[in-house]
């Protein structure tokens, strides 16, 4: 997949902003990133989205600003040589589709059904926009399109809110998703740049959605780590399971056989994409133990160690 639509995918939310003062444009940008969400597509429904397109791009290097409302070839000259890196359109144009791949730019165009879809797929795109997702049948027709398209990844927007954003990422399809609520329109011109930072935070951290999984004791042994888990199966009615490097009294404590990270033992928070997290957890300083990456099948990360430990305890992420 092309870098920056990785770039895009690992934010996992896309704020599709419209800015009708271009003068406010870094203040917004500076808003988005102290949320946790270093990126925008600015509509070119207004008159001031070109230039706030290259005010962000001139001033707001951490963020990853792109054009939306992109209908035609010369809308997209003018947003790219506004510094725009990525282009978005409500319908599939063949023209603007065409130029953007010419040139090597990513392109999202609008898509809504099987006709759309196929057209994309014939062009070679990777990612589409399932738009209008809501108004266009909401999850359930999008995974009734999707598996006929093995090869597109998608881009849900419009209806998309807090309320629903999650349940579109839990779908493994969707890589990211497009939405407004974090940056309306009356919050850009109230300059509500705390406002908008403090909804960032709340998008992210619904999204990662970190959640206790168990907690791992250092045993030594095969049969430290058997006893010691049956024994807190005994205790407190757990159910006991048998692994080749742990066992376990299901849910909530894993007995290591082996040498594990973390002196006293080891904490395991869940994320539904642990990649994602990295990617959040980084933007905090965070750095990870490459050595520890477990991946599925497909090369999707299941599980990795933090860099650092917390009271003798390491912590790693597991996918859930």
């Amino acid at each position: 997949m092309n870098k920056i639509l990785q770039q895009l995918c690992r934010i996992g939310i896309v704020p599709v902003v419209s800015v009708e003062d271009a003068g406010k444009a870094v203040g917004l940008a500076n808003a988005l990133a102290a949320g946790g969400i270093p990126a925008a597509e600015v509509t070119f429904r207004t008159q001031a989205g070109e230039e706030a397109i290259r005010l962000i791009a001139e001033n707001c290097p951490q963020v990853l600003v792109g054009a939306g409302t992109i209908l035609n070839v010369g809308q997209c000259q003018r947003a790219l040589s506004a510094g725009a890196k990525f282009i978005v359109s409500p319908g599939y144009d063949e023209d603007l589709v065409s130029y953007c791949l010419g040139l090597g730019v990513p392109v999202i165009p609008g898509c809504a059904n099987a006709s759309d879809l196929g057209r994309a797929v014939t062009a070679g795109l990777e990612m589409v926009k399932f738009f209008p997702a809501e108004q266009a049948g909401g999850l359930p027709a999008l995974k009734a399109l999707a598996p006929v398209f093995p090869r597109l990844s998608f881009m849900p927007t419009g209806g998309i809110s807090i309320k629903n954003f999650s349940e579109y990422l839990g779908y493994d399809r969707v890589r990211l998703c497009g939405g407004s609520w974090m940056a309306k329109s009356e919050l850009i011109e109230g300059e509500q740049w705390d406002k908008i930072t403090a909804l960032c935070r709340q998008a992210v951290g619904t999204m990662l959605n970190f959640t206790l999984q168990h907690v791992g004791l250092p045993c030594g042994s095969a049969d430290a780590a058997a006893s010691t888990a049956r024994a807190i199966c005994r205790l407190f009615g757990l159910e006991y399971r048998q692994g080749n490097t742990s066992d376990f009294a299901v849910p909530f404590v894993e007995c290591c056989k082996a040498e594990l990270p973390g002196t006293h033992g080891h904490i395991a928070i869940g994320t539904p994409d642990v990649e994602r997290a990295e990617f959040h957890l980084g933007l905090q300083g965070t750095e990870f133990l490459e050595h520890t990456r477990k991946v599925d099948d497909k090369g999707r990360t299941k599980a990795i160690y933090l860099n650092q430990t917390f009271a003798g305890f390491a912590v790693h992420l597991m996918r859930k």
